[in-house]
C-alpha cells in the first residue's frame, strides 16, 4: 500500500468580483508525517507566481468539517453541507477559498484508511528521527 495519498481538488477563490474563479489545488498525505495535511497550490494561482504549499493538522479538516477550527495561518469552516471554507493568512495578505466538502470527505476516508484517527502516533519513530536530529547537529 501507498504511503502517500493525492487528492485533486477544485479551489473556488473568494473575492470582491461576483464570479470565483477555479483554482486547481491538491492535498497531499503522507504517513511519513501522519499529523499533517498538505496542499498545494500551483504557481499560476498564487500572485506571486510561485508554487505554494501550505501545511497544517489533518485534525483541521476533520473538525473543519462540523464546526470552525483554527486560530493560526489556515481556519476552516463548513459553508452549508456542501461546501468548505478555508483561510490562509500570511504576511502579504488573507487567501479565502471554498472547496466542494465531498472531495475533502473522499480525501480524508483515504487517510483514515491509511492511517486511522487517533493512531497517528504508531507511525512516529521518534528514536529514529531523534537521531537523525542528533546526526545534523553533529
Amino acid at each position: 500500500m501507498s504511503t502517500v495519498i493525492e487528492q485533486p481538488v477544485e479551489a473556488r477563490l473568494v473575492a470582491a468580483a461576483p464570479r470565483m474563479p477555479s483554482i486547481p489545488a491538491t492535498l497531499r498525505y503522507d504517513r511519513q508525517d501522519p499529523f499533517a495535511v498538505r496542499m498545494t497550490f500551483p504557481a499560476p494561482a498564487t500572485l506571486e507566481g510561485v508554487e505554494v504549499c501550505w501545511t497544517f493538522a489533518r485534525e483541521l479538516l476533520v473538525s473543519g468539517l462540523e464546526e470552525p477550527v483554527g486560530r493560526g495561518d489556515v481556519r476552516v469552516r463548513p459553508y452549508g453541507y456542501e461546501r468548505l471554507v478555508m483561510e490562509f493568512h500570511a504576511p502579504e495578505g488573507t487567501a479565502v477559498v471554498h472547496i466542494r466538502s465531498a472531495e475533502v470527505r473522499g480525501f480524508l476516508d483515504r487517510t483514515t484508511d491509511l492511517v486511522p484517527l487517533g493512531l497517528e502516533h504508531l507511525q512516529v519513530d521518534l528514536d529514529h528521527d531523534l537521531a537523525e536530529l542528533m546526526r545534523d547537529a553533529c
